[in-house]
């Protein structure tokens, strides 16, 4: 997930978009995409499939692992950018690509050119970095999946990200012009300012402050709260107007935690002011002051709101005569689900301890009395022959301690002669290395898969005698 290098975009063929557009398909429904379905997805008439995907592995706009039950192809970041970017390029939106400006904890900023060369912003979405991977508890993208891949997911993100942006531009909120969206890329107005989180002195705080407060209440009023309103969120112009960016996490003012967030949108600026500018006001917004005035919330499906929630709104409007309430299986289903869990897991743990008393009390204590049997009789051998025997004929030992080591080998027991342990060790020795030579010389990709796979067969071929005679 490093910086993006777009020297290849130039070079690629229609072909090598065809075969990427396949493998994007193909992770729809698979983990890693085989070879012969993206063949088939892409349905190139001159063929050459294979030969492509390796050249776009070696740009590493793929990547080829090898799975438990099959090998395949997968997308990586690069190869999603670069789709994402022909399609913008063909739309005539993007002519050229510059610098990166910014880099967050989901995010990469980059500065673009539109056709008549002027400066626009492009945020490359990347969820699923090391800093922000618990996505199921800060967001609701999974919606009722169990598993998405982060690629899906950082879609799902800019197409939430982009919808808010037009939805508050339409009603003057100061925020970035939306140009479009594509997978996961979204293109807006690129800001002229500086982060809020740069200035160290303004001309008028006051006047800052409250139209920051101003915000998050008209936010709240219109049904969201940004959730994320902090100085690094929030561009200062030449004029020292706000301009708030970062909008993907914003929730619904119905939302279980919205007083919450609200409150913690508030504190933020107030630290803040305290920390940087030693300036602290006893005036702020509660989150119980706020009458709803617009439902911006519904128009964007906002986190938080459901579709009960909509009927109940509607019907408060007077445009629905009756609210049709959720049927018993959709409003209990998580509580019946946590119930099954927990029956599940009580019931498992009686099953453990039930093969554990099976176990201790059957075949355990047996065997390790037989054990404690063996080492006895052994360590009565050893000591007898200690006895009977005279120190220079017992182990070849020049000095008289047969009986002392005797009773110190009690626990490992052996009678085997150090030449044949040494034998076998020069055996293992030399059948690792034989090994490590046989490894050195596997085909790689998808050679050794092939290999790996008639290999499975002829064992199978083996093993049934009464089918294959």
């Amino acid at each position: 997930m490093g910086k993006l290098n777009v020297t290849m975009l130039r070079y690629l063929t229609r072909e090598d978009f065809r075969v990427l557009t396949a493998i994007e398909m193909g992770m729809k429904n698979h983990e890693l995409v085989p070879a012969s379905l993206a063949a088939s997805i892409a349905n190139l008439h001159h063929g050459g499939v294979h030969k492509i995907l390796k050249e776009l592995c070696k740009h590493r706009l793929l990547s080829y692992e090898r799975g438990k039950h099959y090998d395949g192809y997968r997308l990586t970041n690069t190869g999603y950018d670069y789709l994402a970017l022909k399609t913008l390029t063909s739309r005539q939106l993007i002519s050229s690509f510059g610098n990166q400006i910014g880099v967050g904890k989901e995010s990469n900023i980059y500065v673009v050119a539109d056709p008549e060369d002027k400066p626009i912003c492009l945020k490359l979405h990347r969820l699923g970095r090391t800093c922000f991977r618990n996505l199921k508890e800060k967001r609701d993208y999974h919606a009722h999946r169990h598993k998405a891949g982060w690629l899906y997911l950082s879609r799902i993100s800019a197409t939430k990200e982009y919808a808010y942006m037009e939805a508050l531009s339409k009603r003057d909120f100061p925020v970035p012009k939306p140009i479009d969206v594509n997978r996961h890329c979204v293109l807006m107005e690129l800001v002229n300012g500086h982060p809020l989180c740069r200035l160290y002195e303004v001309d008028n705080v006051e006047n800052l402050y409250d139209d920051l407060m101003n915000l998050i209440v008209r936010f709240a009023q219109h049904g969201v709260i940004h959730g994320d309103f902090n100085e690094f969120n929030i561009m200062i112009n030449d004029e020292e107007k706000p301009i708030v960016i970062d909008f993907p996490q914003m929730v619904s003012v119905t939302h279980v935690n919205a007083k919450m967030y609200f409150d913690r949108d508030v504190k933020c600026i107030r630290e803040f002011f305290k920390k940087r500018f030693n300036y602290e006001s006893h005036l702020y917004p509660t989150f119980e002051d706020i009458i709803r005035e617009e439902f911006l919330d519904v128009e964007v499906s906002a986190s938080g709101f459901t579709k009960n929630m909509d009927q109940f709104l509607l019907h408060e409007l007077g445009m629905v005569d009756s609210v049709e309430e959720e049927s018993g299986e959709e409003s209990d289903f998580y509580e019946n689900e946590k119930d099954e869990v927990e029956h599940l897991a009580e019931r498992v743990d009686e099953l453990m301890k039930e093969e554990s008393s099976k176990v201790l009390g059957n075949s355990t204590i047996p065997l390790v009395q037989e054990k404690l049997d063996n080492v006895k009789s052994d360590s009565e051998e050893y000591v007898s022959l200690s006895e009977d025997d005279d120190c220079e004929s017992v182990a070849s030992s020049k000095v008289c301690y047969s009986d002392i080591h005797s009773v110190r080998s009690m626990s490992t027991a052996t009678t085997i002669p150090p030449e044949v342990i040494r034998d076998r060790v020069k055996k293992a020795l030399a059948k690792r290395e034989r090994a490590a030579v046989r490894h050195r010389n596997l085909a790689k990709g998808e050679a050794s898969a092939v290999n790996r796979q008639r290999r499975e067969n002829k064992d199978t071929i083996k093993d049934s005698f009464g089918i294959w005679g």
